[in-house]
């Protein structure tokens, strides 16, 4: 009998290290979850990953554990402090906005979506906990904001960080799929409302200006229409 010999040419995928088998299995879940929501199957999640389902067990205790570890992942600040440090300074303040805008509508978006899949519609029932947990983040996203923004603070008649307050809360409520009613602002139109209540006076007189010159001009129109 001959042996059997390997192809020399064949070579085994490089192992990886438990938090990088984690990170991967992570990474495969995210997208599962926000279309199928808690329904997802470990079947669905290790083809998505390439491994064996027993490969999910080795890593994590259950289903349950990855997907929490997968919406703490959606949660990571991380991938939005990268965005807004790549924010050109130079831009104008509308541009420069509008990019923060649209940095911050797409998180929400994201993590709306994920945390209705799962069937959360309303604050966790620890909120307090979790909102102590998130500030750091949540104040390490609006510094980096400020500083994007700073740069105008002599052309605004509202303090920086009232300006992202409001900035925030805009793109906020204007990105849910609930409270929008399915019809979602853009980062533009969210750029045209907060400047057009944050420009200094001067500025706004302008636009009050050209508001009553529009005003006087379907007035007159109207009157000509009555006669």
């Amino acid at each position: 009998m001959h042996a059997v010999h390997q192809d020399s040419d064949v070579t085994r995928a490089p192992r990886m290290s438990p938090d990088e088998r984690r990170e991967m299995l992570v990474a495969a879940t995210l997208p599962l979850v926000a279309r199928h929501g808690l329904k997802v199957t470990t079947r669905q999640i290790a083809e998505a990953a390439g491994v064996a389902e027993g490969t999910i067990f080795r890593v994590f205790p259950d289903k349950d554990a990855l997907i929490r570890a997968a919406v703490a992942k959606a949660l990571d600040p991380g991938p939005v402090l990268a965005e807004l440090a790549v924010v050109d300074l130079d831009l104008p303040l509308r541009d420069r906005m509008a990019a923060v805008t649209g940095i911050l509508q797409r998180r929400f978006v994201m993590v709306f979506n994920l945390l209705i899949a799962v069937g959360m519609h309303g604050p966790p029932d620890d909120i307090d906990k979790h909102r102590a947990a998130a500030r750091p983040q949540h104040a390490a996203i609006l510094d980096e904001i400020e500083r994007i923004i700073e740069p105008d603070r002599a052309n605004l008649r509202c303090p920086v960080p009232e300006v992202v307050r409001i900035l925030r809360l805009l793109t906020f409520s204007g990105s849910h799929p609930l409270i929008s009613d399915g019809r979602m602002l853009t980062a533009d139109e969210i750029t045209d409302v907060l400047l057009n209540g944050t420009l200094h006076q001067e500025a706004q007189l302008h636009h009050d200006a050209q508001a009553q010159l529009h005003d006087a001009r379907r007035h007159r129109h109207e009157g000509e229409h009555r006669c």
